[in-house]
């Protein structure tokens, strides 16, 4: 159970920091430029960067944590087809 919970963590703890939900509503929108998103937010656009940056990763480390847990199921289930598929040997 834990492991099933942890993209859905990241992704709150992402969404944790008011700046970054205000980012993510404008992007929501339509596409914006990181001297669009820092405007309304009195910040530089360093900061702006770094914040995105913790968005994208978390991003990220959702699908990759998906993608793992797919690419194991199709190995489990390579391993069993070849196992089924290999004839046995009359004794």
């Amino acid at each position: 159970m834990l492991q099933s919970s942890a993209p859905l963590d990241l992704a709150f703890q992402a969404l944790a920091d008011p700046t970054r939900r205000i980012m993510v509503e404008r992007l929501s929108r339509s596409p914006a430029s990181v001297s669009e998103l820092a405007r309304p937010l009195d910040m530089t656009l360093s900061a702006v960067v770094q914040h995105l940056a913790v968005l994208a990763e978390r991003w990220i480390s959702e699908r990759r944590a998906s993608w793992e847990r797919r690419l194991d199921r199709l190995g489990d289930f390579l391993s069993e087809t070849e196992i089924l598929a290999k004839p046995r040997r009359k004794k």
